[in-house]
């Protein structure tokens, strides 16, 4: 006698994922998006995601190729609870329950959620550090073929933070506050995909251009527990959606998050004044200065925060002159000083020949949150980025299939990120608790 028991080697993958792993939560999520009393009987919805999750798992990128393999994996068939004659169900399930069962819910957000609730339970999450980077997918979309549209520029959470700054900060300069007016998002020319109108066109220093999405991703300073993956066009700058992404996390798992780690492109003053109003220190990698070379940098000219002025390498002030609406202060010098600086050349190429310098109302929390990283702790926490968000993307792309969008449209990019990083995430807890069993002590 041959059992499907007997052919599922003991240390599986499977084996340790459904030893580790409650799903009996996905029953009860969607419940109510199931008829009790009409049509046939429905595959259970956890068999449903358990299938899913092999499919991430083991980097079947197909969900038809996925059914094959279930057909005649007898690991596959022990995890889900079939039996070896039992049909395997048809790949359409899939995309028929995405359209129309959990078409418009949050299923795949629920789902993660409690995987990470999971985790936390458990002891592997706790939240006092975090690590968060972005990861582009490219999109199943031509890069030429798209229209030029003009499209409103996504809209900063703290713009209303940012209007009561400056109010505050051109009265304690003595000016008067600025007329309100709301603030509009930017429109600009922008290209957009004919077939997939939601990806953005990404063009950054050292990646290829092209439609793209953004897989914004936060993990756990303990075991690399992913706590959130929020996905956004490739046009959109990290710093959106941070702080806001931060705050969802603090009051979901309940976090009391003491320090986070974050990369270059999260590195500007809004995001420096969020993490000091919620007590977390931040440490951020070092961002290059754009310009042209041979030009003075804005390095080179010395702030005085006493008088509010800045003074330039040849020994010139240059004062206050006012706060403008995008939340700069601006300082400008004397013309004619100007004119007969020997560094003139390198210093501006404005036809008065005066030099300009703006400073952010909240650049003193950006540089606070800068020298964080040149401490012994901050570079501790810095240095753990590699083996923390860098190693999780760099799992999901070679393991997970997460180089490319599986589906067209942001609603079905998120999904995928979603069950990608809740089958990382189970994997993870597998692993350290099977370790954790197998080292203990009988």
């Amino acid at each position: 006698m041959v059992t499907l028991e007997s052919l599922v080697p003991a240390d599986h993958l499977l084996r340790k994922v459904e030893a580790a792993i409650d799903y009996s939560f996905i029953r009860e999520l969607t419940e109510g998006l199931y008829c009790l009393d009409n049509g046939r009987p429905p595959i259970a919805p956890e068999t449903l995601f358990k299938a899913l999750f092999i499919g991430y798992l083991f980097g079947i990128r197909s969900e038809r190729q996925l059914m094959r393999e279930i057909e005649v994996n007898v690991a596959y068939r022990w995890f889900l609870g079939l039996r070896l004659t039992d049909k395997v169900f048809d790949a359409s399930t899939f995309s028929q329950n995405r359209r129309r069962r959990f078409d418009g819910t949050d299923i795949a957000q629920q789902i993660f959620d409690h995987i990470v609730e999971q985790a936390i339970e458990l002891g592997l999450a706790d939240g006092t550090v975090l690590y968060t980077d972005s990861t582009h997918l490219k999109a199943s979309a031509n890069k030429s073929k798209f229209d030029s549209e003009m499209v409103a520029k996504s809209r900063a959470a703290y713009w209303d933070d940012l209007d009561a700054a400056i109010s505050a900060d051109r009265i304690a300069h003595g000016k008067k506050p600025l007329k309100p007016k709301p603030r509009e998002a930017e429109i600009k020319e922008t290209r957009v995909s004919r077939t997939d109108p939601d990806a953005g066109y990404m063009v950054r220093d050292g990646k290829p251009k092209g439609f793209f999405y953004l897989d914004h991703r936060t993990v756990d300073s303990k075991h690399s527990i992913i706590t959130d993956t929020h996905v956004k066009a490739g046009n959109v700058h990290d710093s959106i959606p941070y702080i806001e992404r931060l705050d969802r996390q603090r009051r979901r798992f309940d976090l009391d998050v003491k320090a986070v780690g974050l990369d270059a492109g999260y590195a500007n003053a809004p995001i420096a004044q969020g993490l000091e109003e919620r007590g977390i220190l931040g440490v951020t990698a070092y961002l290059r200065p754009a310009g042209p070379k041979n030009t003075l940098r804005k390095r080179q000219f010395e702030y005085d925060p006493k008088a509010d002025v800045y003074r330039c390498p040849n020994g010139q002030e240059l004062p206050y002159s006012t706060t403008g609406r995008g939340g700069y202060r601006y300082y400008h010098s004397d013309p004619e000083k100007c004119r007969e600086c020997p560094l003139l050349s390198s210093c501006t190429k404005n036809a008065k020949a005066q030099k300009t310098l703006t400073r952010h109302v909240w650049a003193d929390a950006r540089e606070r949150v800068d020298a964080h990283r040149k401490t012994d702790w901050g570079k501790r926490i810095y240095d753990r980025r590699k083996e923390t968000v860098e190693r999780s993307f760099a799992d999901a792309k070679q393991l997970f299939g997460h180089r490319y969008a599986r589906y067209r449209g942001l609603t079905g990019v998120k999904w995928q990120c979603l069950l990608a990083a809740t089958a990382q995430n189970i994997k993870k807890i597998a692993m350290v608790m099977d370790q954790t069993t197998t080292t203990s002590p009988a």
